[in-house]
């Protein structure tokens, strides 16, 4: 017999009954019945039941053993009765009768639990990832993780992609993140950078000639962390095709992730229909360029109705260039229950916990005289009953339903907007939970002006201009990117653009950005390079691994799908990481470090 285990701790079923086994793994739970002992042991591919008694020369030691230690045991198999079958087990109709016991590992006393569903704080999860992973949520994820890595690998290759592998020691490239650093031994002064994406390399294998590349490849930024998002590093799905379209790219996308989708998606609906939204009209309708379009609820613009209205605060908004009035229609749910006077309170108390004065508000509900339907609330008396119902015919509202205001400059209350929108159609019941939506976000601005004024990249910087080198030549805040994203459920999963492969294009983009030519041969200098010898049409995109699987787990928080990530101070809590260097580090680096100003 094998040292360790002649069947794993889900492969023993009733056909077993009899035989002598050897089984080993983690001792999951320890019940003891009265001089009767009942052991889950469990490995990595399920968990078995163990019985011992007074009569078995095992029963001393078996006593003895706790929670997740490791133990190997040798035992026959017995069936369970049939009223103590598990039938939520592989292993449920049968038990092991336990008749010798080895200690392979003791654990000390646990500093977090691995049976049961008891929350721990983050910190110690993290300081003892070991364990923690050994809770059966978080082994489904790893498990469900991997698998989503081969499903996609897979699919890939049936639609004709061929997977490289590209360096992960590289040159600083503007990203849209911050780069990681790493200094040269051989080249003192000099650092190479962890790549952000394989942006450059990808767009050189297609000038090499390698059409439908693909790789799972790790990436790197320096980030503030966010529950979505791993403030070091992470994986994606990285594509790039060569001679094609911006619908091309979308073809080829679209069935890998509605197919992975509706395979790992637990029997939740997958839309079929990817609806293409301007990104202007996303941030208009939704508040945000990644909207969840389960939620029902678009935005609109009323402007027309408050101007010159009795509500002065949104008419004299509406005097200044530039500023809008947007309405959420807040329709009753599934229940019917009128939208009332509470929630709209409720929903005022919201934008201001925001940082927002209030939100405005009208809900339509039966006339107290009974004579009909009739608008209420403050905003309704301000502007009359015309105004009122103009707004209710152009939002489709009907009695009990009613919507809400803001006004200013859009930019600052869009996105407040947004969550208001994402809080009033979970709270009304009308966000679809069982589903996923998906839709690509296109005409992205290729630039935007930055808190000091200046002209800057809003994206990725590669993007072709829709409009090509003569679009260029006008205002930079009025041309749009061959650049888009994919949302699904109010995430962005895919980022990509169709690729300005012309040198000419290139410089004259990245000097609207303040990027003279010499900087641009300086930090691109291989692929500008590369494009000046023949390069052919190209697009792709990324799709982030972490965020797919996030989705797929049902979990908002990044780190329930990692197996090993950062903190949100981006300390790897487990390693000890960030760590000081040695001085014999420093001295071979040539480095020295400054202290930071207190």
């Amino acid at each position: 017999m094998h040292a360790y285990r002649s069947h794993t701790c889900a492969g023993l079923m009733k056909d077993h009954v009899g035989q002598t086994v050897r089984l080993s793994g983690w001792v999951h739970r320890v019940r003891d019945h009265g001089g009767v002992l009942f052991i889950d042991l469990r490995d990595h591919y399920g968990i078995t039941q163990l019985l011992c008694d007074g009569d078995s020369p095992a029963f001393a030691a078996l006593e003895k053993v706790r929670a997740e230690w490791v133990i190997r045991v040798d035992g026959r198999v017995k069936a369970r009765d049939s009223s103590l079958v598990n039938a939520k087990i592989p292993t449920g109709e049968i038990e092991v009768y336990v008749t010798e016991v080895e200690v392979l590992g003791a654990s000390e006393e646990l500093p977090l639990p691995v049976f049961g569903d008891t929350e721990y704080p983050e910190e110690t999860r993290l300081t003892y990832r070991f364990l923690d992973l050994r809770r059966d949520t978080m082994h489904q994820n790893m498990m469900l993780r991997s698998n989503v890595v081969r499903w996609l690998r897979n699919a890939m290759w049936d639609q004709g992609f061929t997977e490289f592998q590209t360096p992960i020691i590289t040159a600083s490239s503007p990203e849209g993140a911050r780069d990681f650093l790493v200094p040269s031994r051989l080249h003192p002064g000099k650092f190479y950078a962890l790549p952000q994406a394989p942006q450059q390399f990808k767009q050189l294998i297609q000038v090499a000639g390698f059409d439908r590349y693909f790789q799972i490849a790790p990436c790197f930024r320096d980030e503030d962390p966010r529950a979505d998002r791993s403030p070091t590093d992470f994986y994606q799905l990285d594509v790039e095709m060569s001679f094609v379209t911006q619908d091309d790219v979308f073809a080829a996308v679209q069935p890998v992730l509605q197919g992975l989708f509706e395979h790992f998606g637990k029997g939740r609906k997958v839309h079929a229909d990817w609806p293409r939204i301007a990104y202007r009209d996303s941030l208009k309708w939704f508040g945000s360029d990644k909207p969840d379009l389960r939620n029902p609820i678009r935005m609109q613009d009323v402007s027309a109705h408050f101007a010159g209205s009795g509500f002065a605060i949104f008419a004299k908004l509406l005097e200044q260039d530039g500023n809008e009035v947007r309405a959420i229609p807040a329709p009753k749910g599934p229940s019917g229950e009128p939208v009332g006077r509470k929630f709209c309170d409720r929903m005022n108390a919201f934008a201001q916990q925001q940082g927002l004065p209030g939100m405005g508000y009208i809900f339509w509900r039966e006339a107290e005289d009974g004579s009909g339907m009739e608008a209420a609330g403050p905003l309704a008396k301000n502007i009359g009953p015309e105004r009122t119902e103009a707004i209710r015919v152009q939002l489709g509202l009907e009695k009990g339903d009613a919507a809400f205001f803001l006004g200013g400059k859009p930019e600052t209350f869009e996105p407040i907007a947004g969550r208001a929108r994402n809080v009033i159609g979970e709270e009304l019941g009308l966000t679809d939970k069982d589903s996923f939506r998906f839709a690509w976000i296109v005409d992205f601005p290729m630039y935007e002006k930055t808190d000091e004024g200046k002209i800057d990249f809003s994206h990725n910087p590669f993007s072709m201009p829709q409009g090509g080198l003569e679009a260029l030549n006008g205002d930079p805040l009025q041309v749009y990117a061959y650049q888009y994203d994919l949302a699904c459920n109010g995430y962005e999963v895919i980022s990509g653009g169709i690729r300005n492969h012309k040198p000419e294009i290139m410089y004259k983009a990245f000097e609207l950005a303040g990027y003279p030519n010499s900087e641009v041969d300086k930090r691109f200098g291989g692929m500008v390079k590369a494009f000046k010898y023949g390069a052919p049409p190209h697009g792709g995109c990324a799709a982030g691994i972490d965020r797919l699987v996030m989705l797929l787990a049902d979990t908002q928080n990044i780190r329930e799908v990692i197996m090993f990530p950062m903190n949100q101070r981006a300390e790897d809590l487990l390693m000890n990481a960030p760590s000081d260097p040695t001085l014999q580090q420093l001295r071979e680096l040539n480095l020295r470090v400054v202290p930071k100003d207190s």
